[in-house]
């Protein structure tokens, strides 16, 4: 389409509902898909808009009660326009005002707050002439018959920048459903806040996660430590589709800066990964903590907790192991001396027992692995901690819950040293978390006990985020999906599952007509921290052309002030 060429008139609409808009006669109403990008120029104001809706009129109920022969070729078009039309629903996201169309007082009122180092988003747009402009949340609409206009490249560039900027971390996510042009994601207001990846199952959840992580890892956003319960990420995992192929693992395309732990070697190594680092989990490093994590999948009643409490405030770290080696007579013996339940210490005696089937748990361990994954973090390598076999529910509950609240405590210890020094040598690296299936951690009956629910809540504070990849939104507390900054959704069916997207987000009802209508492959809708305003992609395709391209450009790390300021000024020059 020709972006220069008006598509229709604004005719009627709301800030609050939305404009409805009537097509030109000569624009057919199948050029229009939900999710599209398209601007709207106003007398004083241009607003970026995504259609929501698509709707047929006509002017005369008589048309619709006598339509006109199918093979009446003829009639059809004399009515095209005038009796019969198309109309679209637009939701403005997004407007600007160029600077001269203000009076004098606006110009230099809006010149001030761009020199104000509290500015968050400017970009620079030419409808016309080289004005500079800045991105405004939408608060009034354009007048009657205002002209509608496809979005152009320079509009998606002035919304969502590009990825060479060399003053912000922008990546590549993926491409408007009808056009060539890249949207990007701000990659440092992405890892500062938790994000979410959802999606049903077979709707590419694991490749767009792999798609954020290579962004983050190729851009030094952030150091990942991903829990990978189904061995998709470190190393290659397979394809799907008629023909079996696989794709590379993050380990492959960054082989000097991933590290993959492995909780099972010998699957490990028979998907032919090198170099892994073997991860034991000792008894003395399980708390009472976090077996109320996995309680129902152990049977765990509230009197075994209580219990276990009793055991370890008497034998500290070793409580477990003394426990496994108590005969009936002990436990009777220290139920009396200390007031505990024989019944339910033999029970928990009993159900701790499943433990010894999980290949990395060991009755003690002489080297600290935790530790050795926090030592790699610090030093600015991702960690991946694969699974194998040993991914059913219980083991991967229980062994992120473990590593995540030793790497939690770790980092609010640094955050609180740096705090008080002010030193930037002392500010721990941010540190995103990826865990999958995390309704199972977040849900409203468990999320006061996982380390998740608390790094979910606490932000930023403490330098640790989350990034959950999650079928079922739902599942998770209504707090935590609040705290989510940015979310990229593929396909959901489920109508509980779509109102959890849209916990806390405006205008949420238009924007659940664009989800329900997405492809069930490589489509996604990314609303949130990290991106202007709402959009639908077609996701960049993660396949050789993407290796090549993660691994031929030289990014640098992210340059000081002056840099900075060069880098505008080259902005500038080039138009935008």
């Amino acid at each position: 389409m020709n972006p220069e060429k008006p598509l229709g008139s604004v005719i009627q609409g709301s800030l609050s509902q939305g404009l409805e808009v009537r097509l030109h006669p000569d624009v057919s109403v199948e050029e229009m898909r939900v999710g599209k990008f398209l601007v709207v120029q106003g007398v004083r104001s241009r607003f970026f808009c995504m259609l929501t809706d698509v709707s047929l009129g006509t002017s005369s109920p008589r048309i619709v009660a006598n339509p006109p022969d199918p093979s009446n070729t003829f009639m059809q078009e004399v009515l095209a326009g005038s009796g019969t039309y198309g109309t679209i629903d637009l939701t403005p996201m997004l407007m600007f005002t160029p600077e001269e169309a203000m009076s004098e007082a606006q110009a230099a009122n809006n010149a001030s707050k761009k020199k104000s180092k509290s500015k968050t988003a400017a970009a620079s747009y030419e409808p016309n002439s080289s004005a500079n402009i800045e991105l405004l949340p939408v608060k009034t609409i354009p007048s009657h018959f205002s002209q509608v206009f496809d979005a152009s490249d320079r509009d998606f560039r002035a919304v969502f920048g590009w990825e060479d900027d060399p003053t912000r971390r922008n990546f590549a996510i993926g491409q408007p459903i009808d056009m060539e042009v890249p949207i990007c994601i701000d990659l440092d207001r992405f890892v500062e806040r938790s994000n979410g990846v959802f999606g049903k199952s077979g709707t590419g959840k694991s490749f767009l996660t792999r798609l954020l992580l290579s962004g983050i890892i190729r851009k030094q956003a952030a150091v990942n430590l991903i829990f990978d319960m189904h061995s998709e990420y470190g190393w290659e995992a397979t394809r799907e589709g008629k023909h079996f192929s696989t794709v590379k693992g993050l380990r492959q395309l960054f082989p000097g800066q991933v590290q993959i732990f492995t909780l099972d070697p010998d699957s490990t190594k028979r998907r032919g990964v090198r170099d892994a680092q073997e991860l034991y989990i000792g008894y003395d490093q399980l708390e009472v903590e976090d077996l109320m994590l996995v309680r129902g999948e152990l049977n765990l009643s509230e009197a075994s907790l209580e219990n276990a409490v009793i055991l370890r405030n008497e034998f500290g770290k070793a409580w477990i192991n003394r426990l496994m080696t108590m005969s009936n007579g002990e436990i009777q013996e220290f139920c009396e001396t200390k007031m505990g339940s024989k019944s339910s210490i033999m029970a928990l005696q009993r159900k701790l027992n499943r433990l010894d089937d999980l290949k990395y748990i060991r009755n003690s361990c002489p080297h600290n692995y935790v530790d050795q994954v926090l030592e790699c973090l610090e030093n600015g390598k991702h960690v991946v901690v694969e699974f194998g076999s040993q991914s059913n529910l219980l083991s991967y509950m229980l062994a992120t819950n473990i590593i995540a609240r030793r790497i939690h405590q770790a980092y609010v210890r640094k955050a609180e040293k740096f705090l008080q020094t002010k030193n930037v040598s002392d500010r721990p690296r941010q540190l995103v978390i990826t865990i999958e299936e995390a309704h199972r951690f977040l849900d409203p009956a468990t999320v006061g006990q996982t380390i998740f629910g608390t790094i979910a809540r606490e932000m930023r504070k403490y330098f640790v985020t989350l990034l959950v990849v999650d079928q079922r939104p739902s599942g998770i507390d209504n707090e935590v999906m609040s705290q989510i900054g940015t979310r990229i959704t593929a396909l959901l069916n489920d109508e509980k599952d779509i109102d959890a997207i849209f916990t806390g987000v405006s205008g949420a009802q238009s924007l659940r007509s664009v989800l329900s209508k997405l492809d069930s492959k490589q489509q996604a809708l990314i609303l949130g921290h990290a991106v202007p305003m709402p959009v639908v992609i077609r996701t960049r395709p993660y396949d050789e052309t993407f290796y090549t391209e993660i691994g031929d450009v030289a990014w640098e790390e992210m340059p000081d002030d002056k840099v900075f300021k060069a880098a505008e000024v080259a902005k500038a020059d080039l138009g935008f």
